[in-house]
């Protein structure tokens, strides 16, 4: 019994839950009902309300709230900055976020002006590229882009060596920031890197002459500055150390707006050669270098390209060869012709001459045969007009044996005695394999700066010999304002 009373109490406990679980749910339903009666009134008159909670979300959009959005867009762009406004706002120093970080960047201390080198190639230190190269300021080299994957970037990462200088367009950057450098301070390296003149400079260069300090603390005298010799190309660095102090055609090629715009076939690799040769005369006569010297790498390397390996660095070559070549590469670059088209390079070192040439019968014929040979049109003298960039002068044959002193006396002959060669009246044989012929010249027309060639090298089957005369000629009075270049 007491068992069955258990179950009993158990169901009759059970059915009182669920009688009050009834209950409470139709106690909520009819909350619910009476809601929606009171809530009926108010969608009766509003009957947008009503399609708005039927409607699907996308044509919910009602034209009425696209005014506040306009207005919003209007207080937008009345808050953003125009351009004309952002530069306002540079000028008067309130600038930017990005402005800011440009302008106060923490590494510019890290910057090492005495391992900086911009006479090199610039191409990249890892893949050999010239595009997109940058230099890092801190250790020197030249890397490639400045991505995240980029040379440039994990040099930066790897050594901690954040500023970096777009080498074409003289741009600073913060490495792995990414963000543009601006600071005036940064005004000297890109001056290193491509120095620029102004006509008044230009003008100045013969008139105050004053020497430069460089980084280092050495003195030295802009335009008279040592180029380095690479490895055997001190021919070809006597040559252009030489054409830099020519007054007319250094101030032509220190002005890059002289010959910029100089039109040339498509594919033609000869202009290299002038704009190589215009940045090095400016990087001689630079008052600002951080170095006392200049290395002629790139100069040398237009030189080995356009020569067609003729001139190398990498091997001796002669000095006169490489001057004749030079003008004449140089004046056809600048679109110059051999007669009609003038250039700088004529206008200073051209001049004119005429050359008097008669064949000499051959040496074993008897004198009678000479005699008639001579009346003939073929051994008749004739005349040319030419023109020449340079005079080769020839020296006296140095002495065989020693004097009575048992020495060797070195031998001196003025400059005007071995000048008689172009007075046209001086004649000297020339031999070839053939034939001979007997030769005069007479000078017309003389450049404003003369060249001198003295020939010191003999050739013969054995040795190449070097005449060691001395030539002396002054350096005052009517000779003054010539250079000379003497072949060594």
């Amino acid at each position: 019994m007491s068992g069955r009373s258990k179950r009993e109490s158990r169901g009759s406990t059970r059915g009182k839950r669920e009688s009050e679980s009834r209950s409470s749910s139709a106690r909520v339903k009819r909350e619910r009902d009476r809601e929606r009666e009171t809530e009926a009134p108010s969608s009766r008159s509003s009957p947008v309300r009503v399609k708005r909670e039927v409607e699907p979300a996308s044509a919910r959009e009602a034209p009425a709230p696209v005014i506040p959005a306009v207005r919003v867009k209007r207080e937008r762009d009345v808050d953003e900055d125009s351009e004309p406004e952002r530069e306002v706002r540079a000028k008067n120093g309130r600038l930017d976020s990005e402005d800011q970080r440009s302008r106060h960047c923490p590494y510019l201390d890290t910057i090492n002006r005495s391992v900086l080198d911009f006479d090199f190639e610039k191409l990249c230190s890892i893949s050999l590229s010239h595009i997109n190269a940058y230099a890092c300021l801190v250790c020197g080299k030249y890397f490639q882009g400045r991505g995240l994957k980029s040379h440039a970037y994990i040099h930066s990462v790897q050594f901690s060596h954040h500023v970096f200088l777009n080498l074409h367009t003289l741009k600073f950057y913060c490495l792995p920031d990414n963000y543009e450098i601006i600071d005036s301070s940064l005004e000297d390296i890109t001056y290193v890197l491509k120095p620029t003149f102004t006509k008044q400079q230009i003008a100045n260069l013969e008139k105050q002459v004053k020497f430069s300090r460089a980084y280092d603390g050495t003195t030295y005298l802009p335009g008279i500055v040592g180029l380095n010799n690479i490895k055997a190309n001190d021919y070809a660095n006597a040559v252009l150390q030489a054409l830099s102090n020519v007054p007319p055609l250094r101030n032509y090629f220190l002005e890059e707006d002289n010959y910029k715009n100089i039109k040339r076939p498509p594919g033609d690799i000869m202009f290299l050669l002038v704009q190589r040769f215009g940045e090095l005369m400016r990087k001689l006569w630079n008052p600002r270098n951080f170095k006392a010297h200049v290395s002629p790498h790139e100069m040398l390397q237009a030189v080995v390209l356009c020569s067609k390996k003729t001139f190398q660095i990498t091997k001796q070559g002669d000095g006169v060869d490489f001057l004749s070549w030079f003008l004449n590469a140089l004046h056809s670059a600048l679109g110059g012709t051999k007669k009609k088209k003038k250039t700088i390079v004529t206008d200073v070192f051209q001049g004119s001459m005429r050359i008097f040439t008669k064949k000499l019968p051959h040496p074993d014929l008897p004198a009678e045969e000479k005699e008639q040979l001579l009346h003939n049109d073929e051994y008749q003298e004739t005349m040319v007009e030419s023109t020449f960039m340079y005079l080769t002068l020839d020296l006296p044959t140095a002495p065989l044996y020693k004097d009575e002193k048992e020495q060797l006396i070195i031998p001196q002959v003025p400059l005007f005695n071995i000048l008689a060669k172009f007075n046209g009246i001086t004649e000297k044989e020339y031999k070839t394999y053939k034939e001979n012929f007997l030769k005069r010249f007479q000078l017309t027309k003389l450049p404003p700066y003369l060249i001198f060639c003295i020939k010191r090298f003999t050739k013969n089957n054995f040795f190449v010999e070097k005449n060691p005369t001395i030539v002396n000629f002054p350096i005052t009075g009517q000779a003054n304002g010539m250079n000379y270049k003497t072949s060594r």
